[in-house]
Parts: C-alpha cells; sequence; structure tokens
C-alpha cells in the first residue's frame, strides 16, 4: 500500500488530543547524571513513570551539557523541549556527546518498564548498534532513514517504530523523498507521522530552524512522541 494511503489511516491513532505545554525547564527538575564517558541530563515526571525516553540530538552530538546543567546548544527542537514529556508521566534522559546509548539504556531500565529511543537526524545512526540492548520502540524524527536502512539487516531487527517527518524537508541526507522507501521496506514495523507548516524557516536547509528541525511545531512533534510511547508494549 503507497505511503500516501496508509498515512491517511494512520493518522488519526497518531495524532491524539495531547496538550503539551511548553515552559522553562527549572533546575530543581532536572539532574546531570554520568552516562559511560559523557553526560546527560535526567528529567522524571512526579511518581514512576511508565517509559523513559532517551532523546538522541542531531549533528556531532555534542550539546554542551554543564556541570550544573547548563547546555551551550540549544538550538535543537530535542533540546529545547526536553522536559515537556514530565506532563505526561515519561521519564526523560538527553544524551550528550561521549554519552553512550547501550549504558543509557541500562540505566533508563532501572526507572522505567518501557524505553523509547527517540533519534533527531544524524542521531539516528546511533539507532541501529543500539538495537542489541532490545529498546521497546524507536522514534525517527528527520532522521538518516537511507542511511539507517543500510546499516540493518532487515526490518524484523527494528521495535515498533514512529517516523516523524517534514514534508518539506529537503536536507539532502533527511530528504522527505526517503520516507517512502523506508516505510515500504520496513512494513508493518513503522507507523509515519508527516508534520506539516510551521513557523517561517530560517538558516541552513539542515540546521534546526529551518524545516528539518519542525519551528512552530513542536508541540505537535512532542505529541506525537508521548501518543507512540504510550501504545508501545
Amino acid at each position: 500500500m503507497p505511503l500516501s494511503s496508509i498515512a491517511r489511516v494512520s493518522l488519526p491513532v497518531l495524532a491524539l488530543t495531547i496538550a503539551v505545554t511548553f515552559s522553562p525547564v527549572s533546575a530543581q527538575a532536572e539532574e546531570v547524571v554520568q552516562i559511560g564517558g559523557g553526560r546527560a541530563i535526567l528529567n522524571m515526571p512526579k511518581g514512576k513513570p511508565a517509559v523513559g525516553l532517551i532523546l538522541l540530538p542531531g549533528g556531532d552530538g555534542a550539546i554542551g551539557i554543564g556541570d550544573d546543567g547548563g547546555i551551550d546548544r540549544q538550538g535543537n527542537w530535542i533540546v529545547r523541549t526536553r522536559g515537556a514529556y514530565r506532563s505526561a508521566g515519561m521519564a526523560s534522559l538527553l544524551l550528550d556527546a561521549g554519552a553512550d546509548v547501550g549504558s543509557a539504556m541500562a540505566y533508563m531500565r532501572k526507572i522505567a518498564p518501557r524505553v523509547v529511543l527517540v533519534a533527531m537526524s544524524r542521531g539516528s545512526t546511533k539507532v541501529p548498534g543500539a538495537l542489541s540492548y532490545n529498546p521497546d520502540g524507536v522514534v525517527f524524527a528527520s532522521s538518516m532513514l537511507s542511511t539507517v536502512r543500510g546499516s540493518l539487516w532487515s526490518a524484523s531487527s527494528l521495535p515498533p517504530t514512529l517516523v516523524l517527518h517534514h514534508r518539506r524537508d529537503e536536507c539532502r541526507v533527511t530528504h522527505a523523498a526517503d520516507v517512502e522507501p523506508f516505510y515500504q521496506w520496513a512494513g508493518s514495523k513503522v507507523r509515519v507521522r508527516w508534520i506539516d507548516g510551521g513557523s517561517t524557516p530560517s538558516g541552513r536547509i539542515c540546521g534546526g530552524q529551518h524545516w528539518h528541525g519542525f519551528p512552530g511545531r513542536e508541540s505537535a512533534v512532542v505529541g506525537a512522541i508521548i501518543g507512540f510511547a504510550r501504545g508501545v508494549r
């Protein structure tokens, strides 16, 4: 079935009515933790989290987490919205460069019964190597789908997977045209959520303020991730 057809069927399921409120993240709500050879920022909800999200930023992965929890590079939506999952009862762990995904998985397994990897752009290239740690789900946001596909033996190695992509993403390594071949290859393993519209894009085509980075559509992106993660079993 063509992706255009399946998207029309799947969207009502994924587009759950979820109120996502963005507010400045307070220092008291966050904790800097050491994960392998690098730092990460942990956000915890009140009570026991049902799901833990491991957030993999794009680019080279270096966001510059300081000892005091300050972050040098805030341009990526996945960094700015890191605390938005608390209101949904989910924990999140935002990784800096040097914090390996395997150690992050082991850390989050002690916190939540289900763990979902959320990868942005080049962060998606870390996912194939992390599948041996058995994540319960994967979210690919503006991801390098052709590269990911080339790194996997078979789609059968994927857990339940959500692909989030802006229809107008023209970044050459994450072009929107790459979604259809990935979906056709992965089949029932994958659900696709297209993002439309947003704020006027600016800067580099592959940058965080262009369509690639979902400017003005962060709430829709976070809401789709929450809806998907709630359904992972």
